[in-house]
């Protein structure tokens, strides 16, 4: 529990599952979504957690794809309740040493988004905190966390430290996570990570909400269409 009185009970987190199967097939990665969305929910933390292969979501880079030729889209839908979270974790497995193609798929509908603005006229993911948990039997967690934190700070997230977590057997078809004898819920570093980015997330996301998010100044497209260039030479005033 949390002894630092800082509070979290305002906090929201939505957890987004890319594993492949679809509920309710058991999912490994939920398993270790379950160690990190428990410590967040004993401190307040309001946790949601969506499976996205259960979901129609259309492929495209467009915010909502029924525009697109597409006829069901859930997309647009998730996409309100990954703005009504502070905190954003996306989970996967590792296949062919690679995220998934659901994570794949997931950042690609995020970065449909990405040219939407707040209110203060910058892009609409400021403000909030990004993490990732990785699991599978094959070596590649480091590179998966990899592909998805960068993928997150670029559309807008911030990164705390020690942002991922991740769990793997022994390399080749062997047991995976919750399988018995696996080991992977005993297993003390991936329970230590789990934790640390668990706690940095709330902590950064409490500091972010606090501030009122990233500062409003230097780095609002909005304004920047208007003309204004935050310091940087404007050639019409040279």
């Amino acid at each position: 529990m949390n002894d630092s009185a800082i509070p979290y009970q305002d906090l929201r987190a939505l957890v987004i599952n890319c594993t492949l199967k679809r509920s309710p097939e058991l999912s490994h990665t939920q398993g270790l979504i379950e160690a990190s969305a428990a410590i967040m929910a004993a401190n307040g933390v309001t946790v949601e957690t969506l499976r996205a292969v259960d979901h129609p979501i259309a492929t495209g880079v467009w915010p909502d794809m029924t525009e697109h030729g597409w006829e069901a889209d859930a997309w647009p839908r998730i996409y309100q309740q990954v703005l009504a979270a502070d905190i954003l974790i996306l989970a996967g497995p590792i296949w062919l040493g690679d995220n998934s193609s659901v994570m794949k798929q997931v950042i690609e509908r995020l970065y449909a988004c990405s040219h939407l603005l707040n209110e203060a006229g910058q892009y609409a993911y400021y403000g909030r905190v990004g993490g990732c948990l990785i699991t599978g039997n094959e070596d590649g967690v480091k590179h998966c966390a990899m592909n998805v934190l960068y993928s997150l700070q670029h559309l807008g997230y911030v990164i705390p430290p020690q942002a991922d977590a991740g769990w793997i057997g022994e390399a080749g078809p062997g047991p995976s996570y919750l399988d018995p004898g696996s080991g992977g819920p005993d297993n003390d570093f991936t329970n230590r990570n789990t934790t640390f980015m668990t706690w940095n997330l709330m902590h950064l996301a409490r500091m972010l909400k606090d501030a009122g998010g990233i500062p409003a100044h230097g780095n609002q497209r909005s304004q920047w269409d208007a003309g204004c260039r935050f310091d940087f030479p404007n050639p019409e005033y040279r």
